[in-house]
């Protein structure tokens, strides 16, 4: 064999090896690699990349199959995002509280209604317990599944449940706290109202009716002077004068009922307090009770309605009055009236007497519900109704570092 045919030989084999190896590369290796690099999109979850055919028809159905699954992991993907998304606008719009928990019992996560209704701006990472707040309180006992309706110190009214969700095979628990103060009011008012009508009008119509025989025998009485009827005659006008007392303390209760609707008008805070001060201090020094006025020097701009104002405030000092002589017969008593006009226009009465108990402090705002052995039950419900006429936030509490109970109003900002 000749050199020129050995070399033909040599070349042709070369060829045949290059020709086998790309054959091979695009069969095997270019399917593998391919295969491979789609493990590494999966690994790296980037589902928005494809894997180019290979021309291996057996490789290109396996990639077809991969590029069909990656397209449905992107939609899937997408979804679960969107839908998160929503989730997360109706969390941090609802009026809802919502707090998240882990296993431990830190907040996890909660939303701006959580955060209003605890008043505490950043709650991430703390556990209910150390929160200084009567809902966290509240509902730090909880256990799983229960449901507790909770009243505070400032008329408000909580649903609060504790709940769980599962998210990657693990229960995690939850706290919904849902505001409830208007639609319990409501229908407070309207049992309450309904009962002091009937009440009213069935003991108006009988005392009415018995004052008016008392008055007759009692004028045919006086008619026939003797020992014996006289006796009977003062008798006679002790009955008559119990039941007009009776008659005006059932008008008291309805009363209650027929608070007309506020008349807002302009005012400044510090005028409207000046103007009630001399009656104020009356009142007090009747008790022999101090009153000191405490007032901040911008006379902030509100819209009341005076008479409906004043006589709030009036009934607000009159209770400090009352608890205050239940302490030392009401030795060494002080109210004091503070305003201020930052943030919000606000007024605080603050006085050093009994304070509300842990019980009253659930059900202070509750009708008919009164700590004086001959307390109504109203005068509070009449108050709470006013300032919310006026759209004022207040709360009732008594302080546990000072001892002091302070009624505080917030009125909304012009």
């Amino acid at each position: 064999m000749n050199p020129q045919h050995l070399a033909i030989i040599v070349i042709s084999i070369i060829i045949a090896v290059i020709i086998l190896l790309i054959m091979y590369y695009r069969r095997i290796v270019m399917p593998m690699r391919r295969i491979s690099n789609g493990m590494d999109l999966i690994r790296s979850q980037d589902f928005s990349s494809r894997l180019a055919l290979t021309g291996n028809e057996k490789a290109d159905k396996i990639i077809e199959m991969f590029n069909a699954m990656m397209l449905s992991l992107k939609n899937e993907r997408l979804r679960i995002r969107e839908q998160n998304h929503f989730l997360d606008l109706l969390i941090s719009v609802s009026p809802m509280g919502i707090l998240i928990l882990d296993t431990w019992g830190n907040i996890t996560m909660y939303n701006p209604a959580a955060s209003q209704f605890l008043a505490t701006a950043d709650l991430q990472g703390r556990k209910l317990d150390e929160i200084d707040s009567d809902i966290a309180r509240g509902v730090s006992g909880l256990a799983q599944g229960q449901s507790k309706t909770l009243r505070l110190s400032d008329s408000k009214i909580y649903r609060c449940q504790r709940l769980s969700f599962m998210d990657n095979g693990y229960a995690h628990p939850f706290i919904l706290i849902e505001p409830l103060t208007q639609e319990v009011m409501k229908a407070e008012k309207r049992a309450y109202e309904k009962v002091i009508r009937m009440i009213s009008h069935e003991v108006n119509n009988s005392v009415a009716g018995i004052t008016s025989m008392l008055s007759t025998v009692s004028s045919i009485m006086h008619e026939t002077p003797g020992t014996d009827t006289d006796n009977l005659s003062d008798i006679m006008d002790a009955c008559s004068d119990r039941c007009l007392a009776m008659s005006r303390f059932i008008s008291s209760f309805a009363d209650v009922v027929r608070i007309p609707e506020a008349s807002l008008k302009r005012s400044r805070l510090n005028t409207s307090i000046l103007a009630e001060r001399e009656f104020l201090e009356s009142m007090c020094s009747t008790h022999g009770v101090a009153l000191e006025l405490d007032l901040c020097q911008a006379d902030a701009e509100i819209m009341i309605d005076n008479v409906l104002f004043d006589q709030a405030l009036i009934n607000i000092v009159k209770n400090s009055i009352e608890s205050i002589s239940t302490v030392n017969g009401g030795e060494e008593g002080i109210i004091r009236i503070a305003t201020c006009s930052i943030p919000r226009p606000t007024i605080t009465v603050t006085d050093n007497g009994a304070g509300l108990s842990d019980e009253s402090k659930a059900h202070v705002f509750t009708p008919f519900y009164s700590t004086k052995p001959d307390g109504h039950g109203l005068g509070l419900i009449f108050i709470s109704d006013v300032l919310g006429k006026h759209g004022c936030d207040f709360s009732l509490i008594t302080s546990s570092k000072d001892s002091l109970t302070r009624f505080t109003i917030r009125f909304p900002k012009l």
